[in-house]
């Protein structure tokens, strides 16, 4: 710029503001925090979800259990023997506690009084590959991603549907929608809270799509956020994206740029969920083990 020959100390000091700028800072753990493990007492953990006191409930698949994590006292208890070898879940706008259960590959609901009810087992009369996560909508329908992952508890080796898909099924429903049949493996799932955008991963391509949230429930404007898949997944208040894998947990922006790395000393990170009362706290399942973590954020569920 011209001005700056004849005002050279102008440019001077121009110059050295813009250099003592340092980069902001967008971590989402609190500073100095480190994950805390509270137990490996587990024999592999799935599903984190909170209820509306910050108390964090999870799967023990190989065991057939759901475990409560008081948050109060920090400890544990059994909520749920014979849990239809849950795995992934989330909380009804009525409290119950809906499960992708692959025992006999259905979609439960569990009611506070741990009575249980199947929302579907099927689809075109087919029994679904093996629900493996899902998601709630305001409405309250419920998308579920159906990989196919061979279990011993099993009697067939062969998917029963014709591809790995993602569904949806409708308030009051019975019967799945197909919303995407285009994806290697489907596995990690959330919505964003204004039910505008629907985020899958498809784990073994090592993608995670973003996609618009039709008024019916289908699924349009398919994109690639970025490439790398995920095992579970969950949003923050900003609408960060939280993956977890080998790699432990990898935080996203809403553009689809990595923005932190959480460390877990675990040879998997399964999923996670934000947990607490304040929802401040991020609930890691790993393994055998689970983990907590201060966060700078609040989670959305």
């Amino acid at each position: 710029m011209q001005i700056f020959k004849y005002y050279p100390l102008l440019a001077l000091l121009i110059l050295a503001l813009s250099c003592s700028q340092k980069p902001k800072d967008k971590s989402v753990v609190a500073n100095g925090a480190k994950p805390v493990l509270l137990s490996s007492a587990f024999a592999f953990t799935e599903g984190p979800v909170a209820d509306k006191d910050g108390n964090v409930y999870f799967t023990d698949q190989p065991n057939n259990q759901i475990i409560k994590w008081n948050e109060a006292d920090g400890t544990f208890s059994v909520f749920l023997d014979n849990s239809s070898r849950s795995n992934g879940m989330f909380f009804d706008h009525e409290g119950n506690l809906v499960a992708c259960a692959d025992l006999y590959n259905q979609l439960i609901s569990i009611a506070p009084d741990h009575s249980i009810t199947i929302l579907t087992d099927n689809y075109n009369g087919a029994l679904l590959n093996g629900p493996n996560d899902l998601w709630i909508d305001n409405k309250g329908g419920i998308y579920i991603t159906d990989p196919f992952y061979q279990r011993p508890w099993w009697n067939h080796n062969k998917k029963p549907q014709d591809a790995q898909c993602v569904y949806y099924l409708s308030p009051g429903g019975t019967e799945l929608i197909r919303v995407a049949d285009n994806l290697q493996t489907p596995n990690g799932i959330i919505g964003t809270p204004d039910n505008k955008l629907l985020y899958i991963s498809d784990i073994d391509a090592k993608k995670t799509y973003s996609f618009e949230i039709m008024p019916n429930g289908h699924l349009t404007n398919q994109k690639l956020l970025f490439e790398k898949g995920s095992d579970g997944m969950t949003l923050d208040e900003l609408g960060n994206i939280y993956i977890t894998n080998s790699d432990g947990v990898t935080v996203f922006d809403k553009e689809g740029n990595q923005i932190d790395q959480i460390h877990i000393p675990e040879s998997w990170t399964a999923n996670v969920c934000f947990g607490g009362k304040n929802r401040d706290k991020l609930f890691i399942t790993a393994s055998k083990s689970v983990y907590l973590l201060d966060m700078k954020v609040k989670g959305v569920y």
